[in-house]
This record gives C-alpha cells, sequence and structure tokens, in this order.
C-alpha cells in the first residue's frame, strides 16, 4: 500500500480533538493548582481569622461599610458571643 501522508477526514478530526482535550487539561490543571495555592477568597475560610468567627468578621465588615450603625454591631455582636458561648 502506498501512504501518501494525507492522514484523511478521521485523521484530521482525531487531531482537532485531541487538541482542545490536551490544552483543556492544561488549563484546567493550571487552575486547580492555583485554587490550591491559596487563590481562594477568605470569606470562606472555615478558621475565621485571628480576630473570631466568620459570623463576627462579617459583621465588622458591615459595620465599617457603614450598613449598620454602633449599637446595632455591638447588640449583634454580643448575640453572636453569647451564642458562641464566649
Amino acid at each position: 500500500m502506498y501512504w501518501d501522508g494525507n492522514m484523511g477526514a478521521w485523521g484530521y478530526i482525531l487531531m482537532g480533538v485531541s487538541f482542545l482535550l490536551f490544552w483543556g487539561a492544561v488549563i484546567t490543571a493550571i487552575i486547580l493548582f492555583a485554587r490550591t495555592m491559596g487563590g481562594g477568597s477568605r470569606r470562606y475560610d472555615t478558621g475565621g481569622g485571628p480576630g473570631g468567627s466568620i459570623a463576627e468578621n462579617l459583621l465588622a465588615e458591615r459595620f465599617a461599610r457603614g450598613e449598620i450603625d454602633e449599637s446595632e454591631y455591638t447588640a449583634r455582636l454580643t448575640v453572636l458571643r453569647r451564642v458562641r458561648g464566649l
């Protein structure tokens, strides 16, 4: 049999599909690596941070943005700490 270097239609289709799968895997690996290296948001961190729980941090953010006043902040903070048993 003589092969003239032409892959045929199925060869080109397979080459295109494997090209997309390869680069999709490379991009997915890069994204997953970036997420595991600390690229995530601290808002969803279960540790809460050095100052308290996640709820306390969110309450402090709302107070800092001016969404709630000082009396409401202290009242809600007292309730949160009472529920946590502090």
